[in-house]
Formats: structure tokens, C-alpha cells, sequence
């Protein structure tokens, strides 16, 4: 067993214990926000990390994975109203989330980033924001979280992608936990937690799908 990391990435309490252990790393978890993480000491390094990103085959023309899509963006997009402006963050090498949106009549701009780096998109204010398949890969998910809230207009969405843990006697053969890009969990408990330190209200639609809501008066 590694050294504990001393305070969790999320939330910042050093309240942690030691979750499970495998061949390739330690899980920590945060006693207050629930977080799963892995320490930084053991994570991928980011030249490693985008060269697994670079084998992704994702596509508007993958079936499959449109359908996959598709989890989040109807309730999201029952949500918002026409014409309203989003960003993609974490699009990956072949964005397809933005234009499915945008066949629907949303404006989309889209960041990663290794793949499209623009960060002057993160200093605007939108309607809604997407992030599939993102928050398990952060590195400093407090600070990214913040970001992206501090990127939502008063009332905006932030729908969000990501495998919830299973319960503690299947973490062990849990598959999401096998690729090492992976190196934060959440549980419904982080997000509740998310929710009530951001002031955000909170759908959590299936154990792959969440959506969160600024609330009008959060400025």
C-alpha cells in the first residue's frame, strides 16, 4: 500500500481510508464527499494518457455510440430552450455529443484539452454544458468542476457522463476501474455533495447519467 495522498482531490478533507488495492494502483476514499480516487503518485502521465485517447474510433457515424449518447442528450435537450448555446468539454479527437446537438438546433462550441485547446471558451457563460466520459479522467476535479459551474449562465445544465461506483464487495471486478485513465469515482453521495457545495440541483438520471442545474439566483 502506497502513502496516503494526506486530503482528497474534491473536497479537500483529509478524513481518507483505504479503499482497495489491485496490481496496478491504490483506491482512496474521502470520508466526507465520498470520492473514489487514485493518489496522483500512481497516475498515468499525460503523454501515456493521450496516446490511449489517440485509439479512439468515436464518431457521428458509430451507431452504437450515438445511441450511447443519446442517454444524455434527450432529457438534456428537453431541457433547453431553442437556439441555446452550449460547450462540449472533453470532446475528444472526434466530436459527436456536439453534433447531435446541433442537428437538434443548439449552437456548440467545442474544448479538450490535447485535441482542441481553446481556452478562451472557458471564460464565456453558456446555456448548457456537456462532459461525457470526462470526470472520471481528472486530475484536480475540484478545480475543474469549478471551472465548468463558474461557466454556467444562472439556470444552466451541466449533463454529465460517467459510470457511478458499484457497491464496495464489486469494486474489485468492477471493469470502469481497469483502464488507468480512469482515476476518480463518484458515488451518489459526491454528487449530492457536488450539488450542496455548488448550490446546483441534482438529477441523477441512471448510474451513467446526471444532470445538474445552476440555480437562477447562484451568481
Amino acid at each position: 500500500m502506497t502513502e496516503s495522498p494526506g486530503h482528497c482531490p474534491l473536497c479537500a478533507d483529509n478524513s481518507l481510508t483505504h479503499y482497495s488495492q489491485d496490481s496496478y494502483r491504490d483506491y482512496w476514499q474521502c470520508g466526507q464527499c465520498k470520492l473514489v480516487f487514485v493518489a496522483a503518485a500512481q497516475h498515468v502521465n499525460e503523454s501515456d494518457e493521450k496516446l490511449r485517447y489517440d485509439l479512439h474510433q468515436n464518431s457521428i457515424h458509430d451507431e452504437g455510440y450515438c445511441t450511447f449518447l443519446g442517454q444524455l442528450l434527450e432529457p438534456l435537450s428537453e431541457r433547453l430552450a431553442d437556439a441555446s448555446e452550449g460547450l462540449d468539454f472533453g470532446c475528444g479527437p472526434g466530436p459527436t455529443l456536439s453534433l447531435l446537438l446541433e442537428r437538434k438546433g443548439f449552437k456548440v462550441n467545442c474544448y479538450d484539452k490535447y485535441y482542441l485547446p481553446d481556452k478562451k471558451l472557458l471564460t464565456k457563460q453558456y446555456d448548457f454544458i456537456t462532459s461525457t466520459e470526462v470526470l472520471e479522467h481528472l486530475r484536480e476535479p475540484r478545480v475543474t468542476i469549478d471551472r465548468l459551474i463558474n461557466c454556467l449562465k444562472p439556470g444552466a445544465y451541466l449533463g454529465v457522463m460517467t459510470q457511478l461506483l458499484p457497491a464496495p464487495d464489486q469494486f474489485s471486478e468492477w471493469h470502469y476501474k481497469k483502464d488507468q485513465t480512469h482515476i476518480c469515482f463518484y458515488s451518489d453521495d459526491t454528487f449530492k455533495w457536488i450539488a450542496k457545495h455548488w448550490r446546483l440541483k441534482l438529477e441523477i438520471l441512471s448510474r451513467d447519467v446526471i444532470i445538474l442545474q445552476r440555480w437562477e439566483l447562484n451568481v
